[in-house]
């Protein structure tokens, strides 16, 4: 093992392993189908024969900086690594089209790779993000199927996390969309905060002009389609088929990161079916951290799947952290059954009994758009959980708070908000969020969740938020905030019917918000108690 691998291994808590002679192969040329040719690098064992293959498909460069740190743990692991250039990025051939060619591709990649007289006809599949979203573009449809699978931060799908609840997520779109337009190129000074202002450029549709100075195609792909009933990326779905899928599959996510909510969906839908699945979620977002678990994490699967070391395979399907009881906890599915969904209802303050209240009511401005703290952003951002208090002191948000409580309380698995509303314009988004104020008062986000209206007269409003597993504190109180919007982790609504990419005017929009016994207003937590 060289001196920086074996650095390397160190600094990543990763036990020390015979590193082999290696051979590498670079520029491997695969054609596709259609003629177009896609470009790999090859690591393999010096004067090994035919072996599995570990397979990444990255969109961000096969020699970037992440995919080395990959690369390189895994080949001084033993395993054959071939690491491809998506189409249209770097070397590949053709034109990059953001999530649509991943399915054809990479089966025509593990055909190519099935042919090579240096695979065994093993193919395995590991990455996190893009690279995650690649394995699902194949693993479904491979025959035969792959050997193992390793997922970190990612789903099978990923328009839902473009549109939450039907709003566009314009943080974390222009921010990736920024990234995909200027990888290729040296980085021009202040890159970020022209993307941060770029965020407030209207139409939402032309923000990448302000952002790197010239179009890039998926910001305009995600604002053009953003209307309800758009069918432009039902090929990039492949959730449907996520239970038929029968390659062992490990999971690595974290209660901040933006595909949560669909690779918890993932997980679920194939260990209902019996599945050889696990998934692992940690107190991550988007990140380094997460990254760093993903790769412990694929290692051991490898070795068990394509090694036969099944020594790291005797645990729970499940493995959680709680926040804020510094603990891990084992279930054996999600969400775990000893949890019970129970209403806190909206009140003059917050109830476990029904409410009977008078209506709240708030005025949103999409010319002053209700600000955003925290949350599932990708950086340059400041999420995961943050100090409220600027959003709180706002006249455009309600604000609910609890009595203290008289014990700890665990809240594990999906949230949900069921919120009776009335909108001036028939068109708004409600956002929702939970807090946890602390005995300093305090108050730190949890999770929260959005819905774009499109009705006119009272409103039931059922919100989607963000699983969780979190302890609120003895002596703490919650606290429920709700606003027209959280910019710019998503873009302004308009109040117009004009479709939110092209959306210039704007009009007010009051909202009231309905929290008596016949129109009860509650956020639902899933209580746990063991």
């Amino acid at each position: 093992m060289t001196v920086s691998g074996l650095l390397v291994d160190r600094l990543l808590g990763l036990p020390e392993s015979p590193s082999p002679d290696v051979r590498s192969a670079r520029d491997l040329r695969v054609p596709m189908p259609d003629g177009v040719v896609l470009v790999a690098d090859l690591y393999r064992p010096r004067g090994a024969g035919p072996l599995p293959v570990v397979l990444m498909r990255t969109p961000y460069g096969k020699r970037q900086a992440v995919v080395r740190l990959f690369t390189g743990v895994l080949v001084r692991r033993g395993f054959q690594v071939v690491v491809q250039d998506v189409r249209g990025v770097f070397g590949s051939g053709g034109e990059f089209h953001a999530f649509h060619d991943e399915k054809d591709d990479g089966l025509a990649t593990l055909k190519w790779l099935r042919a090579q007289p240096w695979c065994d006809g093993r193919v395995a599949m590991v990455g996190a993000s893009y690279l995650g979203f690649t394995e699902w573009a194949v693993a479904p449809y491979a025959d035969p199927p792959l050997a193992a699978m390793g997922l970190g931060i990612t789903a099978s799908e990923f328009a839902s996390s473009f549109y939450p609840g039907g709003a566009l997520a314009l943080h974390n779109t222009l921010v990736w969309s920024s990234l995909l337009g200027t990888q290729e190129e040296r980085r021009r000074p202040f890159h970020d905060r022209r993307v941060r202002r770029a965020m407030r450029h209207l139409p939402v549709g032309e923000a990448d002009l302000a952002a790197i100075g010239r179009p890039e195609p998926f910001l305009r792909e995600v604002a053009a389609h953003a209307e309800p009933g758009d069918d432009f990326w039902k090929a990039t779905d492949h959730s449907a088929a996520v239970p038929a899928t029968t390659t062992p599959t490990t999971m690595v996510t974290g209660w901040w990161d933006l595909f949560l909510r669909g690779q918890l969906r993932d997980f679920a839908a194939l260990h209902a079916e019996g599945r050889q699945v696990r998934i692992t979620i940690g107190p991550w977002g988007h990140d380094a951290k997460a990254l760093r678990a993903t790769l412990h994490d694929q290692v051991s699967w490898l070795n068990a799947h394509l090694n036969g070391d099944k020594a790291q395979l005797r645990r729970a399907p499940v493995r959680l952290h709680l926040q804020q009881a510094n603990t891990w906890l084992d279930f054996d599915q999600w969400p775990p059954p000893e949890t019970r969904p129970t209403p806190l209802y909206l009140a003059h303050g917050l109830v476990w009994d029904e409410p009977d209240a008078d209506p709240a009511t708030f005025t949103y401005d999409p010319l002053d758009p209700t600000p955003n703290v925290g949350g599932p952003l990708l950086s340059p951002g400041k999420g995961k959980q943050r100090d409220n208090a600027p959003l709180e002191r706002r006249d455009d948000v309600v604000v609910l708070t609890g009595a203290p409580l008289p014990e700890d309380l665990d809240v594990i698995g999906p949230v949900s908000a069921t919120i009776h509303v009335r909108t001036s314009t028939g068109r708004g988004d409600l956002f929702v969020r939970l807090c946890d104020v602390d005995r300093s008062g305090v108050s730190r986000n949890v999770t929260d969740g959005i819905l774009r209206i499109t009705s006119t007269g009272t409103v039931r409003a059922e919100i989607e938020m963000h699983p969780t597993a979190y302890r609120f504190r003895r002596g703490h109180r919650l606290r429920v905030m709700l606003a027209g919007g959280a910019f710019p982790r998503f873009a302004r609504n308009h109040g117009t019917p004009e479709p939110a990419g092209r959306a210039i005017a704007s009009r007010r929009t009051d909202f009231e918000i309905l929290r008596d016994a016949a129109h009860p207003s509650a956020v639902h937590l899933p209580i746990w108690r063991p």
